[in-house]
C-alpha cells in the first residue's frame, strides 16, 4: 500500500537514531488505534520501535467470515498486525500467546517477566502502554496497563520512562458522524458494539499531546489492515483523510510517576503541545 513519504524531515524532528521505544498493547489493532501516529513519527525520526502484543486477539469480532476460512482468527489477526506494523515503521513485532479476554488476571507474573525481558533484550529507552482507563475501560487493556506499570516500576532507577496513552474525548463520536455524513455509505453508530462516547470518557488528564496530523494517513492505513476488526461498515473504513487528520491528528500522553534514570524521549518530538 502506497503511503506518504517521510514528513519528519520537513518538521526537523530531532534524530532518535539509536533509541528504542517498546510499545505494549493487548490485541492486534490496539497499537494503531491508540497511538499509530506517534509510532510512525518515532520511526521516521530514526527510533527503533518494538511492538509487544500480549495476545493474538482470538476472541475478537469477525467482520466477514470469509476472512477466517479455517476458523483461526488469532492467526489471521497476527498477520494483520504484521502488515499494519510495517506501514507504521515498526522494526520488531512480538506476539505473545496469552488468553484474549483474561489479560488482567491470568499469567500475571509470566506476563510481567516477558515485559521486563523485552525491555532488557532491546535496551528500551522508553515504554508506551495504555493509561488506567484502557481507552474505554476494556478489561484486557486495563490489565496490560497494570502489568506494564508493575513490570517497569520493578526495575527501579534502571527503569526507562513509561508513557501512558489516552484517547481524546469525543474523537470517536466525531469519526462516526464524519463517516456517516461524508461517505453516506455506513450506518454504523458504534465500534464493535461500543458506543463512541465511551472512548476517552474517563481518561486521566494528559500532560502533553503530540501532533501527528502528517502521520494520520499511515495511522488510517494501518487501522484498515485489521480487516477482521474494521470491516466495510466500520466508520474507519469511510472517514475521509482530511477529516481524519482533524479528528485523529493529536495523540495524548502522560508520563508515569515512577523513578527512572532514563532521559525523556517522547517529549523530544517536535511540536509537542502541553495540555491545559
Amino acid at each position: 500500500m502506497a503511503v506518504s513519504a517521510n514528513p519528519a524531515a520537513e518538521r526537523s524532528d530531532p534524530s532518535l537514531a539509536g533509541r528504542t521505544v517498546l510499545c505494549v498493547f493487548a490485541h492486534p489493532d490496539d497499537e494503531s488505534l491508540a497511538c499509530g501516529g506517534t509510532i510512525a513519527r518515532l520511526a521516521d525520526a530514526g527510533a527503533r520501535v518494538v511492538l509487544l502484543c500480549a495476545s493474538r486477539g482470538e476472541a475478537g469480532s469477525i467482520s466477514d467470515p470469509a476472512l477466517v476460512p479455517d476458523g483461526d482468527l488469532g492467526g489471521v489477526r497476527e498477520r494483520e498486525l504484521v502488515e499494519a506494523a510495517a506501514i507504521l515503521g515498526v522494526a520488531n513485532v512480538i506476539v505473545l500467546n496469552h488468553s484474549d479476554g483474561n489479560l488482567r488476571w491470568k499469567d500475571m507474573p509470566q506476563f510481567e517477566n516477558e515485559i521486563i525481558d523485552a525491555v532488557r533484550r532491546y535496551h528500551a529507552d522508553a515504554v508506551i502502554t495504555f493509561d488506567e482507563d484502557g481507552l474505554y475501560w476494556h478489561i484486557d487493556h486495563v490489565g496490560v496497563h497494570d502489568r506494564t506499570w508493575d513490570a517497569i516500576a520493578s526495575l527501579g532507577a534502571k527503569a526507562p520512562p513509561l508513557y501512558f496513552v489516552t484517547m481524546q474525548r469525543g474523537v470517536m463520536r466525531g469519526i462516526v458522524d464524519a463517516a456517516q455524513v461524508g461517505g453516506g455509505r455506513t450506518t454504523a453508530s458504534s465500534f464493535w458494539g461500543i458506543t463512541p462516547d465511551a472512548f476517552g470518557l474517563s481518561a486521566p488528564t494528559p500532560s502533553f499531546v503530540i501532533d501527528v496530523r502528517d502521520w494520520v494517513p499511515r495511522k488510517l492505513a494501518a487501522l484498515r489492515c485489521h480487516r477482521t476488526q474494521m470491516g466495510p461498515n466500520n466508520p474507519m473504513a469511510w472517514i475521509a483523510e482530511s477529516e481524519a487528520r482533524q479528528l485523529m491528528g493529536f495523540e495524548q500522553f502522560r508520563r508515569a510517576p515512577i523513578e527512572s534514570s532514563g532521559q525523556p524521549m517522547l517529549e523530544q518530538l517536535g511540536e509537542i503541545q502541553h495540555a491545559d
